[in-house]
Order: structure tokens, then sequence, then C-alpha cells
């Protein structure tokens, strides 16, 4: 069992693997009762989202509609957060996210919302509670420009969009 430092409630560990990071997360009313994200299996890099819709919400085809989370996470400087579409979603349904990952910078505090798209051909309902989307924890690299004239060369050059083929 583990603790919070902050709300001192304790959560049995599913991975082997070490906790790195330890975030502090904020329910807004919308999400009492829900599940807190969380991976699903020892292996998961991603912990599930859910809906904090007080009806069902419709998505029709070719829609795009912002579905709440009901929480607000401060991700800490040198990491974001990455909302990824559910694999099961897609496949089953056609719903995904338009533009994935959407990032959460470490200097954003508002809630969590899930632009979710329906590519399918049918209507898809959101209800209260449905895993919807994952949360991934990533470092974050920042860069700095170096202007250069030309770069350095490589076997592959330009080739793009499918040059070593399709099959």
């Amino acid at each position: 069992m583990r603790r919070c430092r902050w709300c001192r409630s304790t959560w049995d560990n599913i991975s082997r693997v070490p906790t790195a990071l330890t975030l502090q997360i904020r329910r807004l009313p919308s999400s009492h009762g829900l599940a807190l994200p969380a991976y699903m299996t020892a292996g998961a890099a991603g912990m599930d989202l859910c809906a904090a819709v007080e009806a069902d919400v419709a998505i029709e085809p070719g829609a795009i509609v912002l579905v709440p989370t009901g929480l607000e996470v401060a991700i800490p400087d040198g990491f974001e957060g990455q909302v990824r579409p559910r694999s099961g979603l897609a496949v089953k349904h056609g719903i995904s996210l338009p533009n994935t990952p959407a990032t959460i910078d470490a200097d954003y505090r508002g809630e969590i919302r899930v632009p979710l798209i329906n590519l399918g051909r049918e209507r898809f309902l959101v209800s209260r509670g449905m895993r919807i989307a994952q949360f991934v924890v990533a470092p974050v690299v920042r860069v700095a420009w170096c202007e250069v004239a030309e770069l350095p060369a490589t076997d592959r050059g330009a080739r793009g969009f499918g040059h070593s083929g399709v099959t």
C-alpha cells in the first residue's frame, strides 16, 4: 500500500515499477464518485480518464465534443500531460481525439477536458464514468535553435511519407 503525501489516502500499486513522480490532483464537484485516473495493467503507460458528464452526451458522426473529466492536475516543470485516444473506442466505434496527443502544459491549472471526435458512421453516447481517453505523463526537453545554412547529410535525406514502402 502507498500513501499520498497530501491527502494521506492509500492505494494498492498495480505495477512493480516504482513510482517516479507524485502529482497533485483536485476533484471538481462534477467528478465526485468517479474513479481517479488509474493504470489498468502492470505494464500500462497511460491512465484512463473518465467522463464527468451529468447526463449522456451524444457525439454525432463527424462531430467534435469537449468532454469534461472533473479533474485538475499540477504537472511539475519539466513534464507534460498527454491525452491520448483509447484504442478500443477507436477500433470499435471510431472515437478518437482530433489533436492527438493533446498536450497539458505544466503551467495549466484548469480542468482536463477531452476533445472527442466521432469518425464512425453512428451516433456515439458518452455516459458518466465512461473511460474516454488515456493520460500519460512524459518528460519535456526544451531546445535552443542553432540556425545553419545546411543540415548534415543522412542516407535517408528528404525522403518521407511512405518512402520505405507500404507493406
